[in-house]
């Protein structure tokens, strides 16, 4: 709960010059800054759920603990002015206005007579006063005009008894029917007309501490009249408080009793006896200048006064079991660091910081003691007693003091600084350490330790010779007044000490972040640490009752430990209902356990400590689904909303501790397991697919088990297209777009085989072609005569190698044209022996060059053959042949990305020379085997992708200077391997 305010008040008064000290109660308020509808609070109720409802002038407040709900008009209330509440016992609240129209809240609503019609009647302008409930359970009115309303459940009946007005003394005398909706009652009088044999006392017939007496006033109306309280019954009406007797001047505005405590609430304050039932005779007043309006006793103890103004204030069950003690009333401040109650003689010690020590005699008187703090804060760290007379050792930071009750100030009997510890022998040896010196016995001259190098911090004696020492660097052990020597123990040992006490023969250790440590001959036992569920691993300060508990006072509570069986018996913490959590010291007398914090001192009974073990109410709140919010009923139906989120909010009642309320919920209704814990009070489900599903939702408390779950059905219905009819319609649909997709992934392929069929079929027509192109007749039929002109001239030799080479050219371009790609190093080799048979057959008259780049080297590269040797031909026959006399040809190759660029480059007549020069048919033989080469490249490009290119350039007008001859560029697609 935000921002929840603590406040601590006197239950009895300071008196005179010493101050009287007592228990005092923790008190929470509730404001607007908590979600309180309202400062000004007319009445509180709780309903049969548990809630706590609050009447304001601005509408209504429901509190589970931790949240308030509030309700307006605009949630159904009839008017936002609810001056007062009533609850029935089938979970209804009624809400009571000035218009005079009822409404409730019931079934997660608020009813009115606009959405209920049940509520509707004609109120003649009149307000209800007050309500009673039959054995039927059927609600009664009263109203401003003495005219009794009754609601059934199914209608609104006005003037139910007829014209004859009737009073509050009908409703009352008749107490076997009717049961009233709230317990006090204002009277302008206590005479009932219609009840003559009513006895009416002015004066208690017996006193109120007769032990049936509470029990009637706890079951039967209270009526307050001319500021008395009285206790009425068909029968007799009988006084019990009497505020005039008491000291309390104003008039009385409501009442409660609290077990045997009674509680008075008036225009001024609130007024609290306890055990008033009992005889007891100390009034306690509270909430000094408030307007208390209501007093409400819930129904697990605890106190909720509402007020006007000053919103509502909490007292929790458990309070009343614990004393507290405070600079607000007794001590000098709320840091307390030591406690002591002397079993001698019921003194109680308090040592606090400033060299301050309270002490408290058994009637609750308490003087305070300045002890010298001119060197520092001078806290009081230790309180011991000394085992002669009733003297006390008083330890503090500057020095140690000597007290008895007989004396009239503390005397100081050690004059040492920075005192850390002290210890008692058995027989009475006091000894007092500091930060570096050890003073063994009162009255010797201290041991200077500071060649240790170390903090002493604590001791322990074993007896008037040996003793314990600890340090910040571990343990040490000390024989009369030698040296204490290391003790090499445990390694866990081996580091700050904070306190140490040797009980039954046992040295317990505490450290300052490892727990506690039990040795037994020098070797640990038992060691103690929040694995084993201890409050914390930083022992503060170590307390030993003498009988069979150890209790370790540490940073975040005191864990109790069984010192006979080394058992962790529990833990308290302010969770329990100690004042903080910072423990400095424990003591105890009897049952009674004190305990010295940070934030004041606290004490209890040790084996009576209350604990909530009953599990908590849980509760739906809202479901949300997509942008909507639905009241939270057990079932939730639903169509499908796609990318809608599904949320449900709960809560619990829990009135103590509601920050530690614990959840757990289960979606698959399996309550074995699967169970998932959070400390959220949402779950929200992104994703909800269409189905019916059972969310299970339980809670616990501090120390309680779970409670039983709450159930929510909830049941997504499927839009139409998740229909198992739609779904089917369209799997087969899916079907039939799967099968055209096949049908055309299938026409694809036979479409791709088919292209690649024809692809082929062109090639081996363009190879065809290119044979054709690539030998022609005139080559051949130069090639045969050069053969019989060898022949002739007798060198029939150079004739047999012309032949053979030849035919390897003839053989090699058959199979060379049966592939699609060959190697370059292949075809280089064919276009070599080709050039060599034409510089035969022309005579010798031009030489050639091949030219390859580096980058062709590194690879294997695979061509498209038959696309070099027409240019070739073309470059021998129309630009070396014309020309007078010999003649260059060079072949580059380079790559060009994934192309091969191939350039053809003769020195010849050039390309527009020639191609004036040539002959009509010549012509048309050049441009067909050029078509034919550009024809197959395209082919290769619509085939695999890759682009080629044919370039023809005449060099002497395409700028190479006056350089004649004609350059052929080439991009050829390739295969390039490593």
């Amino acid at each position: 709960m935000q921002a929840i305010r603590y406040i601590t008040f006197l239950l009895i008064s300071l008196v005179c010059a010493r101050m009287a000290g007592a228990q005092g109660l923790v008190i929470r308020n509730y404001n607007v800054k908590d979600g309180l509808a309202n400062a000004t609070v007319y009445g509180a109720v709780q309903d049969t759920a548990g809630f706590i409802w609050f009447a304001t002038p601005t509408g209504v407040s429901k509190f589970d603990g931790k949240r308030f709900r509030n309700y307006t008009k605009k949630d159904g209330l009839t008017d936002n002015d609810v001056i007062k509440l009533a609850a029935d016992s089938r979970g209804r609240v009624w809400f009571f206005t000035n218009n005079g129209m009822p409404s409730f809240y019931g079934q997660y609503i608020v009813h009115n007579q606009d959405n209920d019609t049940s509520l509707r009647f004609n109120s003649r302008s009149q307000y209800m006063q007050y309500a009673f409930e039959d054995r039927a359970k059927a609600v009664w009115f009263l109203n401003t005009a003495g005219r009794i309303i009754q609601y059934n459940g199914r209608e609104t009946i006005y003037d139910k008894l007829g014209a004859k007005p009737a009073d509050l003394f009908w409703f009352l005398s008749n107490d076997t029917i009717f049961r009233p909706l709230q317990h006090v009652f204002q009277l302008q009088g206590l005479k009932d007309s219609n009840n003559a044999a009513q006895k009416i006392f002015f004066v208690p017939p017996y006193p109120v501490d007769r032990p049936d007496f509470a029990e009637r006033v706890g079951k039967n109306p209270v009526v307050i009249y001319d500021n008395t309280l009285y206790s009425y019954t068909r029968k007799d009406i009988i006084p019990f408080f009497k505020a005039q007797e008491w000291g309390i001047r104003e008039s009385i505005s409501s009442m409660c009793i609290d077990r045997y405590n009674l509680w008075i609430g008036t225009q001024r304050s609130l007024y609290y006896i306890r055990d008033f039932f009992k005889g007891e005779k100390k009034l306690s007043k509270l909430l000094d200048n408030h307007y208390i309006t209501s007093i409400l006793n819930d129904r697990d103890g605890n106190i909720w006064i509402s007020t006007y103004g000053d919103g509502v204030y909490h007292i929790p069950f458990k309070h009343f079991y614990f004393g507290y003690l405070d600079n607000t009333n007794g001590l000098y401040s709320h840091s307390v660091y030591s406690v002591f109650r002397d079993q001698r003689n019921s003194m109680l010690y308090i040592g606090e910081n400033a060299g301050m020590l309270n002490l408290m005699d058994r009637n609750g008187r308490i003087s305070r003691f300045a002890l010298d703090s001119s060197g520092g804060r001078n806290s009081v760290f230790g309180i011991l007693p000394l085992p002669k007379g009733e003297e006390v050792l008083i330890g503090t930071d500057n020095g140690v003091y000597r007290y008895a009750p007989a004396y009239r100030k503390p005397v100081r009997i050690v004059d040492m600084r920075d005192v850390k510890d002290m210890d008692i022998t058995p027989s009475g040896k006091v000894r007092v350490v500091s930060r570096d010196k050890l003073l063994n016995g009162i009255g010797t001259v201290p041991l200077d330790l500071s060649g240790l190098e170390t903090l002493l911090t604590s001791i322990s004696c074993v007896d008037d010779s040996t003793y314990y020492l600890g340090a910040g660097n571990g343990l040490y052990f000390g024989t009369g007044n030698a040296m204490p020597k290391p003790l090499h123990l445990d390694p866990r040992l081996r580091q700050g000490i904070k306190d140490m006490r040797w009980i039954d023969s046992m040295l317990w250790v505490g450290t300052s972040d490892q727990g506690i440590f039990v040795l037994r001959n020098n070797k640990v036992v038992r060691h103690f640490s929040v694995r084993d569920d201890m409050a914390s691993d930083i022992c503060q300060q170590l307390y030993y009752d003498g009988t069979d508990r150890v209790y370790v006072a540490t940073n975040r509570g005191v864990s109790v430990i069984d010192a006979r069986r080394l058992v962790l018996l529990r833990n308290i913490t302010s969770n329990d209902g100690l004042m903080s959590d910072d423990i400095r010291g424990v003591s105890h007398y009897r049952d009674t356990l004190f305990i010295a914090t940070s934030n004041g001192l606290c004490y209890f009974s040790r084996d009576h400590i209350p604990v909530d073990t009953v599990p908590p109410t849980v509760y739906l709140n809202a479901i949300r689904y997509g942008d909507s919010t639905y009241l939270a009923l057990p079932y939730f139906r639903h169509l499908y909303e796609r990318g809608s989120s599904f949320e449900v909010e709960f809560g619990a009642i829990a009135y103590d501790l509601p920050e530690l309320v614990e959840y757990q919920y289960n979606f698959s209704s399996d309550t074995a397991s699967r169970w998932v814990t959070t400390m959220s009070n949402i779950i929200p489900y992104p994703r909800l697919q269409p189905g019916d599903y059972k969310l299970l939702i339980r809670a616990r408390k501090y120390k309680s088990g779970w409670s039983q779950p709450v159930s929510l059905t909830i049941s997504i219905l499927p839009q139409w297209y998740q229909q198992w009819w739609a779904r089917g319609i369209l799997v087969l649909l899916g079907l039939m777009a799967i099968l055209l997709v096949l049908r055309y992934i299938v026409g694809r392929i036979k479409g791709g085989e088919k292209r690649k069929t024809e692809y082929n079929r062109r090639i081996a027509e363009l190879e065809a072609k290119a044979l054709t192109n690539q030998m022609n007749p005139h080559f051949i039929f130069n090639s045969l005569n050069s053969v019989q002109h060898l022949i002739l001239e007798k060198e029939e030799k150079q004739a047999l190698n012309f032949l053979a080479d030849f035919a390897t050219l003839m053989r090699q371009m058959l199979n060379n044209s049966r592939k699609s790609f060959i190697s370059l190093e292949d075809e280089i080799a064919f276009l070599a022996r080709y050039l060599e048979l034409e510089k035969i057959r022309f005579a010798n008259s031009f030489v050639y060059r091949f030219e390859m780049s580096e980058e062709l080297k590194e690879y294997t590269v695979y061509i498209p053959p038959m696309l070099i040797q027409p240019i070739l031909e073309n470059a021998i026959k129309h630009g070396l042949a014309p020309k007078n006399g010999s003649g260059h040809l060079l072949v580059k190759l380079e790559m060009r990305g994934d192309l091969l660029l191939c350039a053809v480059d003769d020195d010849g007549i050039g390309w527009e020379h020639a191609n004036n020069i040539k002959s009509g048919k010549l012509a048309k033989h050049e441009s067909t085997a050029l078509s034919v080469i550009k024809e197959r490249l395209q082919i290769i490009k619509s085939f695999n992708g890759s682009v080629g290119k044919l370039e023809i350039i005449d060099k002497f007008k395409s700028g190479f200077g006056n350089k004649e001859g004609t350059l052929v560029e080439i991009l050829i697609p390739i295969v390039k391997m490593l």
